[in-house]
C-alpha cells in the first residue's frame, strides 16, 4: 500500500513537471470577486479549459494596465502562470469588449443572467467547447439589437440541454404518449410536459399554451439563425419565461440573482 501511494505520488509530480508553467487561452469573464486591497480572483470560462479561477493581481488599482481587458462580460486572449492553488493572470488583450453590453443596464442584467447560469450550471476544469460557442454566440446576439428575450430563452434551453438537463418537449413525461394540441403543462420535477390527463400526477405545474409548446419546440431543435426568425407576442414570451425560468429555479434550488435584478429593472 505504501508503494502504491509513493508510486502516485512520483507520477503526480511527473504530470505536474510535464505541463508547461505559463499557457494562453481565450476566455469569457464570467465572475470577479475582490482580493486584499487591489486584487481580484476571476472566474474565466474558455472553451478548451472549461470554466478556471484565476488571481489579477493590482487589477483594481487606477493604473493597472490589465483593468479594462479583464471586466466582466469581456472576450480576451488571457496569458496565465500556474500557481499552487490559483494560476496568475500575467497578460491579457481584448478580443471582443461587448460594449453595447456595458452601455446599457438592461443588456448587462441580460449578459450577467447568461453568464451567472453558465456558471452555476458548470464545474471547474471541464471542457465544454459547445458551451463556450453558445456563450459567445448569445453575448454577440444581445448586441444586434434583435428580439432579446428570445435570445435568453434560447440560451437556457440549449445550456440546459448541453449540462443534461435537456426538458422532454415531444411527448407526456408520465404516460409517454404523444401530446394533443390542447393546453398541456410543465412539470420541472418531472422534467418536461404533462398531457392534461398526467397534471396532477405532479404537485406542481404550469400550463402551456399550444403556441407556446411550438415555439419552446422549435428553439430547442433549430439554430438560432433560424430561431431570430420567430415573431413572438409580449404574452407568449411571458409564458416562455415563465416556463424555463420556473425550470431553472427548481435545479438551483433558488432564484438567480441577476434574475431578481432583471425583474426590478423591468418595474
Amino acid at each position: 500500500m505504501f508503494r502504491i501511494s509513493q508510486s502516485l505520488k512520483r507520477w503526480t509530480k511527473v504530470v505536474e513537471m510535464s505541463r508547461p508553467r505559463t499557457y494562453q487561452t481565450e476566455a469569457i469573464i464570467i465572475r470577479k470577486t475582490k482580493l486584499g486591497e487591489a486584487d481580484r480572483i476571476l472566474t474565466l470560462y474558455t472553451p478548451h479549459l472549461g470554466k478556471l479561477q484565476a488571481v489579477a493581481k493590482g487589477v483594481r488599482r487606477p493604473r493597472s494596465k490589465l483593468a479594462g481587458h479583464l471586466e466582466l462580460l469581456t472576450h480576451s486572449l488571457v496569458s496565465l502562470a500556474r500557481g499552487r492553488n490559483l494560476d496568475t493572470i500575467t497578460g491579457s488583450q481584448t478580443i471582443n469588449s461587448f460594449l453595447p453590453l456595458k452601455s446599457d443596464l438592461e443588456l448587462t442584467s441580460f449578459g450577467l443572467y447568461a453568464t451567472e447560469l453558465l456558471d452555476q450550471f458548470t464545474a471547474d476544469g471541464i471542457e465544454n467547447y459547445s458551451l463556450f460557442q453558445l456563450l459567445l454566440q448569445t453575448m454577440h446576439n444581445l448586441c444586434q439589437g434583435g428580439d432579446n428575450e428570445l435570445a435568453l430563452r434560447y440560451f437556457e434551453l440549449h445550456l440546459l440541454g448541453s449540462v443534461g438537463y435537456r426538458p422532454q418537449l415531444q411527448r407526456c413525461v408520465a404516460c409517454q404518449s404523444a401530446l394533443e394540441p390542447v393546453t398541456s403543462w410543465f412539470s420541472p420535477a418531472a422534467g418536461g410536459i404533462l398531457c392534461p390527463n398526467c397534471r396532477y400526477s405532479q404537485p406542481l405545474t404550469y400550463p402551456v399554451s399550444v403556441s407556446g409548446l411550438k415555439v419552446l419546440r422549435f428553439l430547442q431543435s433549430n439554430d438560432y439563425r433560424t430561431a431570430s426568425r420567430l415573431k413572438i407576442t409580449p404574452e407568449l414570451s411571458r409564458e416562455l419565461e415563465d416556463i424555463t425560468r420556473n425550470y431553472i429555479r427548481y435545479l438551483l434550488e433558488r432564484e438567480p440573482k441577476s434574475a431578481t435584478w432583471l425583474d426590478t429593472l423591468r418595474k
